[in-house]
């Protein structure tokens, strides 16, 4: 068994171009309900992970600037989120990739840590994400005991 047996092509994964400003990103994490997602290049690099507590840390740090330089007031207006890019608040730490060639053992140690886990090809493209749900389910399907 190897990763592509538990894993969700990249063309049924929802993702964010590295290029989306932080209002859009959030525009599509709400649409779809989910709490994080893959950031990714126009051309499919996979080059982080971007979640909602990326969001609620940096939405204080980037506050608009009022006339005399203090931070504005506390409430954020939607329309100054589209200043910002995706770029300014991602942790590329977060969420490291696999290769496709990746042991099952690796799977599982990362699904301890992460919901999901990105699969990328030779050339660091995403080929798709591997879910904790997946991985548990098989478990549980197939009487695997999970130490």
């Amino acid at each position: 068994m190897n990763v592509a047996f538990f894993l969700t092509l990249r063309s049924k994964v929802t993702c964010i171009n590295v290029n989306s400003t932080v209002r859009q990103a959030l525009e599509t994490m709400k649409k779809h309900g989910y709490t994080a997602v893959p950031v990714i290049t126009d051309d499919n690099k996979y080059v982080g992970t971007v979640s909602e507590g990326d969001f609620l840390w940096n939405i204080v740090k980037f506050r608009p600037k009022n006339a005399t330089g203090q931070s504005g007031p506390t409430e954020v207006d939607i329309r100054h989120l589209e200043d910002i890019k995706i770029t300014d608040i991602l942790r590329k730490d977060r969420n490291p990739a696999v290769p496709v060639t990746a042991s099952i053992e690796e799977l599982l140690t990362r699904a301890m840590n992460q919901n999901f886990i990105p699969v990328t090809d030779d050339l660091g493209s995403l080929i798709g994400i591997v879910t904790r749900k997946t991985i548990i389910k098989y478990c549980t399907e197939n009487g695997v005991p999970v130490k």
